[in-house]
C-alpha cells in the first residue's frame, strides 16, 4: 500500500487530508493555519480530493464546545466552503487477534465501525489464527461498501510495524513470526500489523481524544497491561517498536502471593519470565490466580471473584483487587510523572472491574504523581473489544493516508 491509492502526491496533500480527515468539517482559510500551508497550496491540494470524491463541500464547520471538544455549527456563509471527508468513499476492515477469539470490523474512512464478525480459536497456533483472521475478513469483505484499504491487524505485545513480524508475544506464545507475509499470502490483501495498544492509541489521536488533547495516554487493563502515548502532535513509536511497555515496569516488587504478605525474589512472577512487573499482580490473569489461591477454589471465575471482593464477605479476595489497583495507580504515576499528559484514558476487559480498583489505584496515583502531575484526569471507557479492532482499522487508515505500509 502507498499513498498512490488515495490521491496523496505530496506531504502537503497528506498533511491536508489528515487535517480535513480528523478535524472537518473546515473551510479553506483554517485549513490553511492549522497546516501551516498558503492558501494556493491548499486550493492546490484540494482539486484531486474533490475529483476523487474522498471530500466533499459540507454545510457545517467546527468550534470549541464548552468542554473544548469540537461542535459542529451552521456555515456562516456560502463563500467559506467548509470541507469534510467523505467517510464512505474506502472501506478499512480492522482486526484484533486475542488467545481466544478473532474480532473484525470493517469501517469507513472515519473509523465508525459499520459491521462485526468474530471467530473463536481452538488454540493460539499461528496457522489456526492465520485461517480465522483469513475467515473474519472474507466475512467482512463481503459487506464491505467502497473500494478497500486492506486489512489491519492489532496484535499484544512486542510488535515490529514495519517488517510485519511479531517479536515476542507472551500472550499468545508468539516467537518473531512473520504475520504480514503469511496474512497478505492468505488474503491476497495489503495487511498493516500494530501492536494493539498502540492501535487504541492511535484511533484516539486521530478520531477521539487527539482533536482536543496535545499529551494524552491511553492504559488497558486486562490480560496485559498496557500504554499508548501521544506527545509532540504523534503517537510515541521507539526506537525499536517498543514503547509504553508499562505492565512490564518492575513496579510491584514485593507483592507476592494471594494473602499480600510480602515476597521474596522480586515480587510474583510474570509471563514474561520475570518477577515483579506491573502485570504480575495486575493482570486479569494474576488476579484470578491471586483470588483462587486465597480461596483455595482452582476453579473460581474472574466474575465470581469480583462478586465476593464486592459482597465483603472475602476480605482476602478484596485485597487482592486492591494490591492490583495500587500497582496500576503507581504506573499512571510514573506516566504522569514521565511524560505529563492532561488525560490518561483506561480502557480494556479490566475496567469491567474498575470500581474494585478504584480507590486503591487513585490513592496510588495521588501518593506518586509529582507535583502538578496529580492534576493529570484519569478517564475510565466501557470496554468492548469491537474499540481493539476498530484500533486496528485506524492503524491502517493512518498508514494508507502516509503512505508508509
Amino acid at each position: 500500500m502507498s499513498a498512490s491509492d488515495l490521491p496523496l502526491r505530496s506531504p502537503a496533500s497528506v498533511a491536508i487530508f489528515t487535517c480535513i480527515l480528523t478535524q472537518g468539517p473546515l473551510g479553506r482559510i483554517e485549513v490553511g493555519r492549522r497546516t501551516g500551508l498558503s492558501q494556493a497550496a491548499v486550493t492546490k491540494a484540494v482539486a484531486p480530493l474533490l475529483e476523487a470524491g474522498i471530500v466533499r463541500h459540507d454545510g457545517t464547520l467546527t468550534a470549541a464546545g464548552p468542554s473544548g471538544a469540537p461542535v459542529r455549527v451552521p456555515a456562516p456563509g456560502r463563500p467559506v466552503h467548509p470541507l469534510a471527508a467523505v467517510p464512505g468513499a474506502r472501506s478499512a476492515v480492522g482486526v484484533k487477534v486475542t488467545d481466544d477469539e478473532v474480532i473484525g470490523v470493517v469501517t469507513g474512512l472515519t473509523a465508525e465501525v459499520e459491521r462485526v464478525a468474530r471467530v473463536s480459536l481452538a488454540d493460539s497456533a499461528v496457522p489456526t489464527v492465520v485461517e480465522a483472521v483469513g475467515e473474519v475478513a472474507g466475512t467482512l469483505l463481503d459487506s464491505a461498501p467502497a473500494s478497500l484499504l486492506g486489512v489491519g491487524v492489532a496484535v499484544s505485545g512486542d510488535i515490529d510495524s514495519g517488517a510485519g513480524v511479531v517479536r515476542h508475544s507472551p500472550l499468545l506464545g508468539w516467537e518473531d513470526v512473520p504475520l504480514v507475509a503469511l496474512l497478505e499470502r492468505r488474503l491476497g490483501l495489503p495487511v498493516r500489523l500494530e501492536n494493539d495498544v498502540r492501535a487504541l492509541t492511535i484511533a484516539e489521536h486521530w478520531f477521539g481524544l487527539g482533536v482536543r488533547s496535545t499529551t494524552f495516554a491511553v492504559v488497558t487493563i486486562g490480560a496485559g497491561i498496557g500504554c499508548g502515548l501521544y506527545v509532540n502532535g504523534d503517537v510515541v513509536s521507539g526506537a525499536h517498536g517498543v514503547a509504553g511497555e508499562l505492565g512490564h515496569l518492575p513496579l510491584a516488587a514485593g507483592a507476592g502471593g494471594a494473602a499480600g504478605a510480602g515476597g521474596g525474589g522480586g515480587g510474583a512472577p510474570c509471563r514474561c519470565g520475570r518477577s515483579g512487573c506491573v502485570e504480575a499482580v495486575a493482570a486479569t490473569w494474576a488476579i484470578l490466580r491471586g483470588a483462587r489461591e486465597a480461596t483455595g477454589d482452582p476453579e473460581l471465575a474472574l466474575g465470581e471473584a469480583a462478586e465476593l471482593a464486592r459482597s465483603g464477605a472475602h476480605p482476602v479476595v478484596r485485597a487482592v483487587f486492591d494490591r492490583a489497583g495500587a500497582a496500576i495507580g503507581t504506573a499512571l504515576a510514573a506516566v504522569a510523572n514521565l511524560v505529563g499528559p492532561d488525560t490518561i484514558v483506561l480502557a480494556g476487559e479490566g475496567t469491567d472491574e474498575f470500581d474494585l480498583y478504584e480507590p486503591a489505584l487513585r490513592e496510588a496515583f495521588a501518593d506518586n504523581a509529582f507535583g502538578a502531575a496529580v492534576r493529570c484526569a484519569i478517564e475510565v471507557r466501557p470496554h468492548s473489544f469491537d474499540d481493539w479492532a476498530r484500533g486496528a482499522a485506524a492503524a491502517l487508515i493512518r498508514s494508507a493516508v502516509r503512505g508508509r505500509t
